[in-house]
């Protein structure tokens, strides 16, 4: 098992590596390369996404069928077919094509990732094994993303290339690994009682929508926040970058020691406190309109301290309360249905960023509103759902 462990953990490395490569240069890349208008460009991703919305219910039974690793390699080798798309694209038609086989990849490796981890981990609590895997892939991104600025700025528009291509890479990479050095032993499916289906399971639905309130605060955090840097605030360019370092270096370090910290809570309860702290994230960082000019640089970089801590909790618990509610049987289709949480908040994200030009605090309102909703409703749940999930996980 701890080789599995080990393989899983490489090849998720190595995947998300190469998605640092290229997933934050994407439509720089549309506009910048293939010469697509910017808005064109945005429209077409915007498909892929809505694209991949399809895919969940299918991974989940694929996953319930024949076991999550074969489709989380699956993914993989779609990725790499989305990523190498790309690079052949000359046109919106092509792109848009493009965006839609890299979106489905992506939503079929979420939707069957989580199942993967919880098997290769075992006969455990799963808090700590996602806290782990969280930690290797926030760390390798991170560090894919400045190896991506690297070669920007050593080869020019060319170095969009160079990341694309060993973007392609890393995902057949982590395919490798997964079929030729991870090895699992699927459980019996013995003669349990056929459960319920998702859409009948309303504290299961009921999770899967507070974790979307929560998911929105995480999307609005990659997105939003460089609007309101850039756009409304006018301070350097390099300020996003150094937001969105400091994270990775708090996520990629820091995982396991929130679960330390948080051991003798619920993980209702911890996924309350996250949902809290984001809440107060919105309300700190639009305390930022009312600093002098001079002192807001280090004072969203002190904000994003409270967004990391909350991201930091609630993380781990949320995937392992999913995992551990979800009925053995069907845990493939109830794991993939979860991912709905964050793929519908990753939809109507930009429409949320787009009230900046309503009024500068709006955003940051509806933002830090749906994070207090979570809370409420969190609160709420806990005595619906399996006591046995609910209960403090592994720290």
């Amino acid at each position: 098992m701890r080789h599995s462990r080990v393989a899983l953990l490489c090849a998720l490395g190595i995947d998300n590596f190469g998605s640092g490569l290229f997933l934050p240069l994407a439509l720089v890349y549309v506009t910048q390369v293939i010469g697509v208008p910017l808005a064109v460009a945005g429209t077409a991703v915007t498909l892929g996404t809505v694209g991949g919305l399809v895919v969940p219910p299918l991974a989940g039974r694929l996953v319930d069928r024949v076991g999550p690793r074969t489709v989380v390699i699956g993914a993989q080798l779609l990725q790499a077919a989305g990523a190498g798309a790309y690079l052949v694209a000359d046109g919106p038609g092509p792109v848009v094509f493009a965006a839609v086989l890299l979106a489905t990849g992506q939503q079929l490796f979420y939707s069957s990732l989580f199942a993967l981890i919880a098997d290769v981990a075992g006969d455990v609590p799963k808090d700590r094994p996602f806290a782990e895997v969280g930690m290797v892939r926030a760390g390798c991104f991170g560090l894919g993303a400045l190896t991506a600025g690297a070669l920007l700025t050593w080869v020019g528009t060319s170095g969009y290339r160079v990341a694309l291509v060993f973007d392609v890479v890393t995902f057949l990479a982590a395919a490798v690994i997964l079929a030729f050095f991870l090895r699992l032993v699927r459980p019996a499916s013995g003669h349990a009682e056929r459960p319920v289906r998702v859409l009948r399971n309303r504290p299961y639905l009921a999770l899967i929508l507070f974790s979307g309130l929560f998911g929105l605060s995480l999307d609005f955090f990659l997105i939003g926040l460089p609007v309101f840097v850039l756009d409304r605030l006018h301070l350097p360019a390099w300020l996003p970058g150094a937001i969105l370092a400091l994270l990775t270096v708090l996520t990629s370090v820091g995982g396991t020691v929130a679960l330390r910290l948080t051991a003798r809570l619920t993980r209702i309860a911890a996924m309350r406190a996250g949902s809290a702290l984001f809440a107060a994230w919105c309300l700190v960082s639009l305390g930022v309109l009312l600093v002098p000019a001079r002192w807001q640089v280090a004072y969203l970089l002190a904000s994003t301290l409270v967004f990391a801590a909350g991201a930091l909790v609630f993380g781990p618990r949320s995937g392992a309360l999913a995992e551990a509610a979800a009925p053995p049987l069907a845990r493939g289709r109830y794991l993939a249905a979860y991912q709905y949480a964050f793929t519908v908040a990753q939809v109507i994200t930009p429409a949320v960023v787009a009230l900046f030009s309503v009024a500068d605090w709006l955003p940051w309102v509806v933002v830090g509103t749906c994070a207090g909703l979570a809370v409420a409703g969190l609160g709420t749940l806990g005595s619906r759902l399996p006591a046995s999930a609910v209960a403090p996980g592994q720290s």
